[in-house]
């Protein structure tokens, strides 16, 4: 189904439990008939189930939507918009899943406790990766920010011994990506291309291990 505006308003109609075309068409303030057909969309795609004349959503399908709308060619900063914190990790997680890294979500460290948000292993590196869903944020935010992830990092490789790791800043709303102490900000809908050229770039970025000697 090619992308249109409608489609993108229609994911605020993803809501747990059941919904009628009606009730999506006053929550996505679209017409009945482009709601029949984005319902209709996303039950195709495996998205939700239809009993009689409701729709059924889960947790979860409102990124599993996200993602197909993602893949049909939708704004990925727009629709990133849409979705909460915790889905924002789930579709960082996806782009690296898709792209054949090993996913590690909301790891604990101990002593002292701290959380890494998305960890993609591949290829022997792991991109620790600690996600903004910020909607406004200074450069002294983004520098606190990047000081936290580098120690979240210093901290994974003192717990997994031979480990080699580079810190990464996902952020909502930036225009480019960006370095802090050679820690990349990457905005979200640059994320994709990020990671494909991610390993010819590994030396300018903050590349921490116990094999290289850090």
């Amino acid at each position: 189904m090619q992308f249109n505006q409608n489609m993108l308003s229609g994911l605020n109609g993803i809501i747990p439990g059941g919904i009628s075309v009606e009730d999506f068409t006053a929550i996505t303030k679209t017409n009945s008939i482009d709601s029949q057909k984005i319902l209709d969309w996303y039950i195709k795609t495996g998205i939700g189930t239809k009993q009689e004349n409701k729709y059924y959503f889960e947790d979860g399908d409102k990124l599993k939507a996200a993602i197909e709308l993602i893949k049909n060619g939708g704004p990925l900063d727009e629709i990133s918009i849409m979705i909460n914190w915790k889905d924002f990790e789930g579709l960082v997680a996806e782009i690296l899943y898709s792209k054949n890294f090993a996913i590690i979500k909301n790891l604990i460290l101990t002593k002292p406790r701290m959380e890494i948000d998305v960890i993609g292993i591949r290829l022997g590196v792991a991109m620790l990766i600690d996600c903004k869903h910020w909607k406004r944020y200074s450069s002294s935010t983004l520098s606190s920010a990047v000081k936290k992830q580098i120690a979240r990092t210093k901290h994974y490789i003192l717990k997994t011994p031979g480990a080699i790791a580079v810190p990464v800043i996902v952020t909502l709303y930036h225009d480019k990506i960006d370095f802090i102490d050679k820690v990349p900000i990457v905005p979200i809908f640059q994320f994709s291309s990020f990671v494909d050229e991610f390993y010819g770039n590994l030396d300018q970025m903050n590349t921490m291990g116990t094999k290289l000697g850090a």
